[in-house]
């Protein structure tokens, strides 16, 4: 799966070392060197993918993955040198589909990309369509509907909510939801998959306590209800 990816990354040597082996996979690749202008490349170019430094002037990476988000899907990939959970957590709360944190290894970083890119172009032509409770998911346009009402996704939650209604009323441990979310074997913490559950109930308008679409499993991970 080849795309057109976006780099944000004020440090110009780990900017061009990411570009060379993106490049080498075949991606079209964009360099922006602080916010503002992954922004403006972003509004520009419209990618397949967003690789964003959280450290960055002008505008931080969560700045950017903010301003993103209200405006596109398109898959967001986080670099952190903030190794700790919680801030890695804030970033996949505003939004960001997955994260890696500095030092990284760069086929570790290469296979992260391709994940997100398969995830989202997966089904690009696949129609099915499927109910769930008063939601339509539309596998095809990989969009979630609720009457007229389109409710707009990222890839994870997209496919977080896939893999809950693939089997209604299974318990999915968070192991077992971060590899079908990431789509290989992953090695972010658990959390990850709560983070993107508190989005994704915001997003539905569910209630944790009394849940309609997600129900949590204590000890145990989510289901449907």
């Amino acid at each position: 799966m080849k795309g057109r990816i976006v780099i944000a990354e004020d440090d110009a040597r780990q900017a061009r070392i990411l570009s060379l082996y993106l490049e080498r996979e075949g991606h079209s690749v964009v360099v922006a060197e602080d916010g503002l202008r992954a922004v403006e490349e972003f509004r520009r170019r419209v990618p397949d993918l967003l690789i964003v430094d959280v450290m960055m002037p002008n505008l931080d990476g969560h700045d950017v993955c903010r301003i993103v988000r209200d405006e596109s899907d398109v898959p967001i990939l986080l670099l952190t040198a903030r190794s700790s959970e919680d801030d890695v957590l804030v970033g996949l709360d505003l939004g960001a589909d997955d994260y890696v944190t500095k030092p990284y290894r760069p086929r570790e970083l290469m296979a992260r990309v391709r994940a997100l890119l398969r995830r989202h172009h997966r089904n690009a032509l696949d129609s099915e369509l499927v109910e769930y409770s008063d939601l339509i998911i539309d596998f095809g346009r990989r969009e979630v509907r609720r009457g007229d009402e389109i409710i707009e996704l990222t890839t994870s939650e997209f496919e977080l909510l896939a893999a809950l209604v693939s089997t209604p009323g299974r318990v999915f441990s968070r192991f077992e939801l971060l590899e079908r979310v990431m789509g290989f074997d992953h090695d972010s913490l658990e959390r990850t998959i709560d983070v993107h559950v508190r989005n994704l109930r915001r997003k539905l308008g569910d209630d944790a306590h009394d849940p309609r679409y997600i129900a949590t499993v204590v000890g145990a991970g989510y289901r449907t209800p």
